[in-house]
């Protein structure tokens, strides 16, 4: 069962920073609950390790499909036999008053063994999204009071 989820935030900053911010995967474990790490494996791809129900971890390699500076970032997952398939992109809007409507589009297939125990772990999958985004918030304007 494939779910698509699209959620947006303002993000109060300079859509350079904030772009750069989530250009950055390896930030991910900053602010989304589950990851655990991404790390950098050539210029447009990375290895997404992400923590699962019942101590299990599920594990992907990703590539970026679209930079757009300052505007959109999209990505899918390479291998097909991986836990998770998995595509989406974000979306930078440049508003008045210095702030960033932020927008990610995400799409996800469990695989096998997660599949059957991905029920737990993608019971509700707006709600992470939301909360991811908020985090992201958090994260970002914090960063703003540090240089970048």
């Amino acid at each position: 069962m494939a779910d698509q989820i699209t959620k947006s935030i303002i993000v109060q900053g300079n859509i350079t920073n904030i772009y750069n911010l989530w250009a950055n995967f390896e930030n991910f474990p900053h602010f989304m609950k589950n990851i655990k790490s991404i790390t950098k494996t050539g210029s447009d791809t990375s290895h997404w390790v992400m923590e699962g129900p019942l101590g299990k971890t599920i594990e992907w390699d990703a590539k970026t499909t679209r930079l757009e500076e300052n505007k959109r970032i999209a990505w899918n997952s390479m291998d097909s036999n991986s836990d998770i398939t998995t595509s989406g992109q974000v979306t930078f809007n440049a508003l008045p008053q210095g702030q960033v409507e932020v927008t990610a589009t995400v799409q996800y297939v469990p695989s096998g063994k997660i599949a059957e125990i991905g029920a737990a772990l993608f019971a509700n999958p707006e709600k992470q999204l939301a909360e991811d985004l908020a985090n992201f918030k958090k994260y970002a304007e914090g960063m703003t009071t540090r240089a970048y």
